[in-house]
């Protein structure tokens, strides 16, 4: 992993605020995104009916609107906020905020998502750890094999044996292999 040390010394700068005086790239549209998000919410609360009778601070309403409207009013402050600050110099969305990595990532859960129900939990899980450990950890082949898929299979046999998880299961026989592991333990007694 290569650290940028022209503007950052390698520690996080991810405490409360961040930087108190200055706006990171990328803050004031996250921010306007937020706060119409949170109005949308206020006004999806707001259409919550009450079938008993006249909305009031009992009603089903009440703390959905509450909630969305504390979200968006600290929301809107926030964002006021930050347009009156000066931008932070030096950085920039692609190198500081999402790079590269994240954003593969990020497309990888979403692939991940949409793949988890036609190919099942087995084979989409092996290939995302695997294409990740290997993007991320930057090691050899049979290190990331070893890492990925035995922590599968210890995911695997600690929700789907011990506790009874349903998972997609896909184009695996899943079925099949958890007879075939009951068949050694029931044989092993």
């Amino acid at each position: 992993m290569n650290i940028e040390t022209d503007h950052h010394d390698g520690t996080s700068d991810a405490t409360p605020g961040g930087y108190e005086k200055q706006r990171r790239p990328g803050e004031l549209v996250f921010c306007a995104f937020l706060a119409l998000a949170s109005l949308f919410l206020v006004w999806d609360a707001w259409g919550i009916e009450n079938a008993f009778g006249p909305n009031g601070l009992s009603s089903p309403r009440a703390i959905p609107l509450a909630t969305t409207l504390v979200m968006a009013v600290s929301a809107i402050v926030i964002f006021v906020k930050d347009m009156r600050l000066p931008k932070v110099a030096g950085e920039t969305v692609r190198k500081d905020i999402l790079p590269v990595t994240v954003v593969i990532l990020a497309l990888m859960l979403v692939a991940y998502g949409v793949a988890l129900n036609s190919l099942g939990f087995l084979p989409t899980s092996a290939l995302f750890l695997i294409v990740a450990i290997k993007l991320l950890a930057r090691r050899g082949w049979a290190w990331t094999l070893a890492v990925s898929l035995g922590s599968l299979i210890l995911i695997w046999v600690i929700f789907r044996i011990v506790f009874t998880v349903l998972m997609p299961s896909g184009i695996v026989p899943e079925a099949e292999f958890i007879q075939l592991f009951r068949n050694l333990l029931s044989g092993a007694n």
